[in-house]
């Protein structure tokens, strides 16, 4: 494929992404547009629908919230695989950490309140271990995961595919494994390193309508877990 042949289907595909995008948003605009003083009020999914549309479409007003999730993990597997790559025709050792947990979304309504936390919508995270980005998903340069929500097989999700390194996995994995009822791990996304994938902002790729993630946060603990993450 020549050069002039390859710009004109990257545009092409572009132009694709940001339509399919444009449909996933505009279907979740009546969630997104309500104001927030609903979400009390708004299911898990709804609110999910919420953050999604003003992250995409309301960026710089919803910052001033301080949005973070965190996603309490609730159940943990390791998949090693040796032998050829399910996305490459190379040979060698996978690993891959799969978490159950809830997720939960916090907000900052001005710096004299006290933030506030709303349960969204239970889900998966899917995270390649290495010391380089993997095959797949495939990212930028610098981006750690996306975030998507509502697949086809499992509706009123929410799902993280990613990668951390070698290094952070050893640091966490006894945590994970600790035998202590009271010894939980949480993931948290702050709010500074969540982005919409779309137009201008190349240095993030994903699905239509998903969230770009450039840091992955491990918070582990060893007292009881609280209903809600925020402390009261």
């Amino acid at each position: 494929m020549d050069t002039e042949s390859a710009k004109k289907s990257a545009i092409e595909l572009d132009d694709l992404h940001e339509k399919n995008r444009r449909d996933v948003i505009r279907s979740i605009e009546p969630y997104g547009l309500r104001p927030l003083r609903d979400l009390a009020a708004m299911s898990d999914s709804e609110r999910t629908k919420w953050l999604f549309w003003n992250l995409h479409e309301n960026l710089d007003e919803i910052r001033l919230l301080e949005p973070s999730l965190v996603g309490q993990i609730i159940r943990t597997q390791l998949t090693v695989s040796d032998g050829q790559s399910m996305w490459t025709e190379k040979y060698g050792l996978e690993k891959r950490a799969e978490f159950g947990c809830k997720w939960q979304l916090l907000l900052k309504p001005s710096r004299y309140e006290t933030e506030q936390a709303y349960p969204v919508n239970d889900g998966w995270i899917d995270l390649s271990i290495g010391d380089a980005p993997p095959p797949h998903p495939v990212l930028q340069p610098g981006q750690k995961a996306y975030l998507d929500m509502d697949s086809a097989l499992y509706p009123n999700q929410l799902f993280l595919y990613g990668w951390i390194g070698e290094g952070v996995w050893q640091e966490i994995k006894p945590h994970l494994y600790n035998a202590s009822a009271n010894c939980h791990t949480d993931v948290f996304l702050r709010d500074n390193f969540l982005f919409p994938i779309k137009p201008g902002l190349g240095f993030l790729t994903g699905p239509a309508g998903a969230i770009g993630v450039t840091n992955i946060e491990f918070r582990t603990a060893s007292q009881a877990r609280m209903t809600s993450w925020v402390k009261p």
